[in-house]
């Protein structure tokens, strides 16, 4: 491939694990030839691994509290990023889109005044149909972008719905694994003892930023009748709330008796404990009401965990029920407490189950293979 490539990711390892995404991204570029630059902020580390440059223009970019300090170094970080990869002879210019504002059209707008093509992954495609701003700055986002990604057909089908014109400039492109970047636990008994955690119970994790679309109260809701017939079963979840307010799920809990059965870890997780999380859990419960594609999924299965879900369009795509994870009826609290009580009478599937999860991120979703499709895509712009 001719073109070299900039992925510009202001977010990079601020508040999430998104830097993995971007680093399993440059793994498989490198890996495939693409000469690939990174610009992102300087919480990010540097990968380890060969033929990656890495540039920190976006520095401090989320440290003030104020909006319009963050904006005005967003802006320079872009400044500096995209003129510094066109000094570089960079053509392709590749973002990661959660939403569509006007700092993501200034950098769109920039890239095209400099004669650069503009790649976006759409991680959020309802970002695009419900933006929060003016239609307009969607619509031209759109206008000034070359090639667009998605995680699944599911996905792709949505961004047509609001621009049929589009279609001939998707391409889908798989969300990879974790596998090169996170440390797999063996010893169930000391996570949980890292964490706190009992050593006799059967835990079902709930894992990520708590969302009002996540389905926590869905879960909360089944929970009754798991525990009437699994008395063993606790419920932990992990993670921090987000523009949501936990009484909802709090009184949930106490209407149904549920203290006992349920453990709060409801705050930021530190990188460095997620693995524990994972190791703790017979299993991981994804009751969500709306998904254009979970990371949380795929750390699920990278972890080496069995996953139950939702059956939302995007993630059936992933997993197929009893073959590679489970699936309940979405937004269903008795479909999900009958699906995990026939699951833990059965333990040999549920072990049958986390194998083929195994497999099957460690192939299908793997950032080599990934890197191939991503190339042949970048191709298109030649």
């Amino acid at each position: 491939m001719r073109r070299k490539i900039a992925i510009i990711d202001p977010l990079g390892a601020h508040g999430s694990s998104f830097h993995f995404y971007t680093f399993g991204q440059l793994l498989g570029l490198t890996n495939c030839g693409v000469k690939v630059k990174l610009y992102t902020n300087n919480e990010t580390p540097t990968p380890n691994f060969k033929g990656v440059k890495l540039f920190h223009f976006y520095r401090d970019v989320f440290l003030s509290q104020y909006k319009i300090i963050k904006g005005l170094r967003w802006i320079l970080g872009s400044v500096l990023s995209i003129f510094h990869a066109r000094f570089f002879k960079v053509s392709v210019f590749h973002f990661h889109l959660f939403h569509a504002n006007i700092l993501v059209l200034f950098d769109v707008f920039l890239v095209k005044l400099l004669f650069g093509k503009v790649v976006l992954t759409v991680h959020d495609v309802s970002s695009f149909a419900n933006s929060s701003n003016s239609p307009i700055i969607g619509n031209l986002i759109y206008k000034f972008t070359n090639l667009l990604l998605t995680h699944n057909e599911f996905s792709k089908s949505e961004i047509v719905k609001v621009n049929p014109n589009l279609e001939e400039f998707i391409h889908i492109i798989p969300h990879g694994n974790y596998t090169p970047f996170i440390t797999i636990q063996k010893s169930k008994n000391n996570s949980r003892e890292k964490l706190l955690l009992p050593k006799n119970k059967t835990i079902l994790l709930f894992f990520g930023m708590i969302k009002k679309i996540k389905g926590l109260d869905v879960l909360l809701n089944s929970l009754k009748a798991i525990v009437e017939k699994n008395p063993d079963v606790v419920l932990l979840i992990a993670g921090k709330v987000w523009e949501n307010d936990f009484e909802i799920y709090q009184k949930i809990i106490d209407d149904n008796n549920l203290s006992d059965n349920c453990i709060l870890h409801t705050r930021f997780i530190p990188h460095e404990d997620v693995e524990h999380y994972y190791c703790a859990a017979d299993m991981v419960v994804l009751p969500y009401k709306k998904i254009y594609q979970s990371g949380v999924l795929m750390m699920t299965l990278s972890y080496e965990r069995a996953a139950l879900v939702s059956d939302l369009p995007p993630l059936k795509e992933v997993i197929t029920d009893n073959e590679n994870g489970f699936l309940f009826k979405s937004e269903d609290s008795e479909s999900l407490s009958n699906r995990l009580n026939e699951i833990l009478a059965n333990r040999e599937i549920l072990e049958k189950v986390r194998l083929n999860g195994t497999k099957l991120i460690t192939t299908k979703y793997d950032w080599h293979e990934i890197g191939r499709q991503t190339k042949r895509a970048y191709q298109t712009l030649d």
